[in-house]
């Protein structure tokens, strides 16, 4: 990524935060053993057993999209010359309608207090305003996500006017023995998924459209796609698809996060996404997918497994999940706020 053509600007610190400093991430183009350090830090403060890599991370900045470039996208904070704390926007069209800019960040927890985080939020609303995917087309809102452990980042924002509008969960199955299995539906098997590129695709593209009528939204371009394709812990051989003929009815990709359950002494693996398309839903399938992957990562060594879903989930995931042996173990929070934009 070339500095030449990125656009930067700096904030430079109010009085209340001296010595901070704010830039795109452009300008500051920090390693990313600072954005690891920083985040970790703050998952370690705030007791929740996540583990970011440098594997990851590097993905993430790598690989711009529609929706979100680094470059001009992100915003760095320097308190006194160190690396102290960073925040990002990107923008979805959210399945209710709205085109949502949603808010990010880290501060790491030494220098909690101090204002910085605020001065972060400000950048991001103001970002978000001039960004030139804001339209007419729709009505403009600020999303952003925390966990309800993340008790700083919740005040923060509700202090800035962000309300509640969604609870999710993590559910944990903490065992993976007596896994009950039911039948597959009458003409759909279980086969593995190719490697290649177009059977991934393939995978991508009905995953997406098993999604498009859930609350909220999330990005399914073609760029979030070579993404996914890069992502250090994709493992398909984890995978469970199901197939009725050549289409995909329905999948579930497992992963395994092996550094994080390293570190946290687990063997723990997630049912990152599960779902199954319209024309076959009501038939069983989910059941049978879910059981089938928990099979799977207990056959690749985990002994728990997790997943998130929406608690209002249209599709009656959440029974679904409770029936296969999850409780819920975690909540985190969608909150919105109106965007007010001239036009």
């Amino acid at each position: 990524m070339s500095n030449s053509d990125q656009t930067t600007t700096v904030h430079e610190a109010s009085p209340e935060v001296p010595g901070l400093r704010l830039l795109t991430y452009g300008e500051a183009a920090p390693d990313v053993a600072e954005f690891v350090r920083v985040s970790n830090a703050c998952n370690a403060a705030d007791g929740m057993d996540d583990l970011n890599t440098a594997e990851q991370l590097a993905n993430w900045l790598g690989h711009a999209t529609g929706a979100f470039s680094p470059a001009t996208d992100m915003v760095c904070a320097t308190l006194d010359g160190a690396f102290v704390g960073y925040g990002w926007v990107d923008w979805v069209d959210t399945t209710d309608g709205l085109r949502e800019f949603r808010l990010s960040g880290y501060v790491h927890p030494d220098v909690c207090g101090r204002g910085i985080g605020r001065r972060i939020l400000a950048w991001q609303e103001d970002h978000a305003r001039a960004h030139p995917a804001v339209t007419a087309e729709r009505p403009m809102g600020f999303g952003s996500w925390s966990p309800e452990e993340r008790t700083r980042k919740r005040r923060l924002l509700e202090r800035h006017g962000y309300v509640v509008e969604r609870y999710f969960f993590d559910m944990l199955r903490p065992t993976l023995e007596a896994i009950e299995m039911p039948p597959m539906p009458e003409g759909i098997e279980i086969r593995p998924i190719g490697t290649d590129r177009a059977s991934l695709k393939q995978l991508w593209d009905a995953d997406v459209e098993a999604f498009a009528d859930h609350w909220g939204g999330f990005d399914g371009s073609e760029a979030a796609f070579e993404r996914s394709l890069a992502d250090p812990d994709a493992e398909p051989g984890l995978y469970v698809v199901a197939w009725d003929g050549d289409e995909i009815a329905g999948g579930v990709t497992n992963a395994i996060y092996r550094a994080e359950n390293e570190a946290f002494g687990r063997r723990r693996g997630w049912l990152e996404t599960v779902f199954v398309r319209r024309a076959w839903r009501r038939r069983g399938l989910g059941a049978a997918i879910v059981a089938r992957a928990l099979t799977r990562l207990r056959e690749a060594g985990m002994s728990e497994a997790m997943l998130g879903v929406d608690s209002a989930n249209p599709s009656g995931a959440l029974g679904l999940y409770e029936r296969a042996g999850f409780g819920v173990h975690t909540r985190s929070f969608a909150y919105r706020k109106p965007m007010e934009v001239d036009r």
